[in-house]
């Protein structure tokens, strides 16, 4: 039974080695793209902000929007369930 306890932690530690080995790429480029996506905005950022905002409400009230292109819309779209979730 000791013999079997022994050989089992020993391929687990290999197995945990092998995964941590394999997972370090992956690792850093998710880091580096959750820096860049999951950072607050800069002050700079909200004038530009406000003036999409503003350039989407008056698409809405005057119906501009119904002249976008398909793709277009499709991006805008995507964009807009990007920023709900």
């Amino acid at each position: 039974l000791a013999q079997f306890v022994l050989n089992l932690v020993g391929k687990a530690l290999a197995l945990v080695n092998a995964a941590v080995t394999y997972s370090k790429p992956w690792l850093a480029t998710f880091c580096q793209y959750n820096r860049v996506e999951l950072a607050p905005p800069a002050t700079a950022e909200f004038p530009t902000a406000i003036q999409s905002l503003k350039n989407i409400v008056n698409s809405a009230l005057t119906g501009s929007f119904e002249q976008l292109t398909a793709k277009e819309a499709v991006l805008n779209g995507l964009v807009a369930t990007e920023v709900w979730m």
